[in-house]
């Protein structure tokens, strides 16, 4: 009998212990330890990250853009057998913001791969982010060339600054006949400061003239008052004035270099693509002339006119270039799903890095080997309180 009880207790202490290595608590003190890993896509749910700035400086811009990735969501909203969802993460505008997003997708939300961001600033935030935990990442408008330079995780549908600034400086000197420019830019800002490098190189390679560039000034990022800069241009009276910058700052000081008398043509990135610079510029941005990545009164493919039509059902309103670029975004990152053939983040990486003439709303995208797309651009110009399609320019 008591053969017997000892039996039972020792069963007992055995049963025990293999309860307590069944349980929740973390196998290294201090450490985590998920229910599935970052970026596997087992479930039965696919997670796309987005983070932009929903609120913020640059809220415009991400809210255009999140309006063309769920257009794209609604579209296509199963991958695999299964569901794709969006999580999408307010970055704030913020640098701090975008990378604490960038984490909260990867480590919380278990995302096999993000979308974002608006803003080069803001993506390059994220960058060793995604790039350490290995997964990639496609943007949608940043287009300062760091963002994905000696980064194999990083990708985007957009074209970069040295294309976009050199398609303004040939169309300020062949269009405009433009001999000389100035520079207003925003110095706290790399997209801004970036493109006005791209521009000004251009420019002084077109002219021949290493004096065209009649001086380089700049402000801060949230400035209002533009007064100082504007006074000292005036007295050079340059051909263009070249202004990349967020697009309420800019419409401010057009609207202040008008008030000041300063009628040279005003020049600017695709930053300016939003209804708020019209409202804040009122009549003083008439005649600014932009680059952007598409235009609505020029769809360039099929994809590009069912697009249109979808987002004019959606929202009641033409498109415009960041709402393509984020339909184009996730679009992209499904194809490489189902060309992997995998919802794992290394193998969408793999599929992302052979993207080659993908048809997409804003044009045929070809990633390079930076991860970067080969695409034309287009040239818009205010007019009528409106954008209007100036023209189109090859990349090559």
């Amino acid at each position: 009998m008591k053969k017997i009880l000892v039996l039972i207790m020792c069963a007992m202490l055995v049963v025990g212990s293999l309860a307590g290595c069944s349980s929740n608590e973390p196998a290294d003190k201090g450490t985590s330890q998920p229910s599935e890993p970052s970026g596997s896509g087992d479930s039965e749910v696919i997670k796309i990250g987005v983070f932009e700035p929903m609120t913020g400086a640059n809220a415009a811009g991400g809210e255009m853009t999140v309006e063309g990735i769920e257009l794209a969501n609604k579209k296509v909203s199963e991958v695999l057998g299964k569901k794709v969802e969006l999580v999408i993460v307010d970055n704030k505008s913020e640098k701090v913001e975008a990378a604490n997003a960038a984490s909260k997708l990867i480590d919380q939300d278990k995302v096999v791969a993000i979308i974002g961001s608006y803003g080069s600033s803001l993506s390059m935030s994220a960058g060793d982010i995604v790039k350490n935990a290995e997964v990639p990442a496609v943007g949608c408008s940043p287009t300062n060339p760091l963002v994905t330079l000696n980064n194999d995780y990083y990708f985007r549908v957009c074209f970069i600054d040295p294309f976009q600034g050199t398609v303004m400086a040939n169309y300020a000197f062949n269009d405009l006949g433009a001999k000389t420019a100035v520079i207003i830019q925003d110095v706290q800002n790399d997209y801004s400061v970036g493109l006005s490098n791209y521009f000004t190189q251009a420019f002084k390679d077109l002219t021949g003239d290493d004096n065209s560039i009649l001086t380089t000034t700049s402000y801060n990022a949230g400035d209002q008052d533009f007064t100082a800069q504007l006074t000292s241009v005036k007295s050079l009276n340059p051909d263009v004035i070249f202004a990349p910058g967020n697009y309420g700052e800019s419409a401010l000081l057009i609207k202040q270099a008008r008030d000041l008398g300063i009628d040279a043509e005003f020049l600017g990135g695709d930053t300016w693509e939003s209804p708020e610079f019209l409202s804040i510029g009122g009549d003083a941005v008439e005649g600014a002339a932009f680059s952007s990545h598409f235009t609505s009164e020029a769809p360039v493919n099929n994809v590009s006119e069912e697009f249109l039509n979808e987002y004019q059902a959606e929202f009641g309103q033409n498109a415009n270039a960041f709402a393509a670029l984020g339909y184009d975004a996730y679009m992209v990152i499904i194809d490489a799903i189902e060309r992997a053939d995998s919802a794992d983040s290394n193998a969408i990486r793999d599929a992302l890095a052979e993207t080659e003439g993908f048809v997409g709303a804003t044009g045929t995208i070809t990633l390079d080997e930076n991860g970067d797309a080969v695409k034309s651009a287009v040239i818009n110009q205010v007019k009528d309180a409106q954008f209007i399609y100036l023209t189109t320019v090859e990349p090559y």
